[in-house]
């Protein structure tokens, strides 16, 4: 069996994997099953991560066994943030459920249709920069085993860290998806935690990786083109 094919049947079941702990935590969390906004969400996430691993597939296979796991060599002080903004993602979801059970995420529909257009557009954002970086992993190091050069294609034309931005975007759509204002707390740390985390990992490309500091001077942008 081809070993990329592999390595998507092993995402595949991640996905099993993780789709089982959203239901848990979303509607453990709500005490009830009868929450129709977070059975949309499901959907939608199930068909957004389908969609995204087959363009991956045809595009940059090997990112799945990159981003498999947190790689040898990431720097100690990535784990702290990897911990802050998975921990403040997966907070999403039982805050909005205990929202949802105290009788609140009642945002109106409108603000869950934004929401779904932010998902879409946060989606778009993580496939894109992973169709073109095959260095895209989940922590921070020169991937000096794999060649690592600086990448320049896509949206890296526009600003230096398209995967933040999209990963701000999930945290914020999926807030709003569910209806639920008291989730967007969790979602200011996961946008805080990526913000500061930026300002590391740049520490440490400009200083270890050959180009970068001459890739900023061309695209000026960490995050939003314009601001910061």
């Amino acid at each position: 069996m081809d070993t990329s094919f592999r390595v998507v049947g092993k995402a595949l079941m991640q996905l099993v994997v993780t789709v089982a702990v959203i239901w848990v935590l979303l509607f453990a969390s709500a005490g009830a099953l009868d929450w129709p906004r977070a059975w949309w969400f499901m959907a939608a996430f199930v068909i957004a991560i389908l969609i995204a691993v087959a363009v991956l597939y045809r595009l940059n296979p090997e990112i799945f066994a990159a981003r498999a796991r947190v790689q040898p060599g990431t720097k100690l002080w990535d784990y702290i943030f990897i911990a802050l903004v998975i921990g403040g993602m997966v907070a999403i979801l039982p805050v909005a459920g205990f929202d949802c059970r105290l009788g609140g995420a009642g945002a109106p529909d409108w603000v869950v249709l934004v929401g779904y257009a932010i998902f879409i557009a946060s989606f778009v954002g993580q496939t894109w920069p992973q169709a073109v970086n095959r260095h895209f992993e989940p922590g921070v190091r020169v991937q000096q085993d794999r060649g690592q050069t600086v990448i320049d294609t896509g949206p890296y034309a526009y600003v230096r860290h398209p995967g933040y931005i999209s990963g701000s975007l999930l945290a914020l759509s999926i807030a709003l998806v569910l209806g639920s204002w008291w989730a967007l707390l969790p979602v200011a740390v996961v946008i805080v935690g990526l913000m500061v985390r930026t300002v590391f990992e740049e520490r440490t490309l400009r200083a270890e990786l050959p180009g970068y500091t001459d890739y900023t001077r061309r695209v000026k942008w960490r995050l939003v083109p314009g601001v910061w």
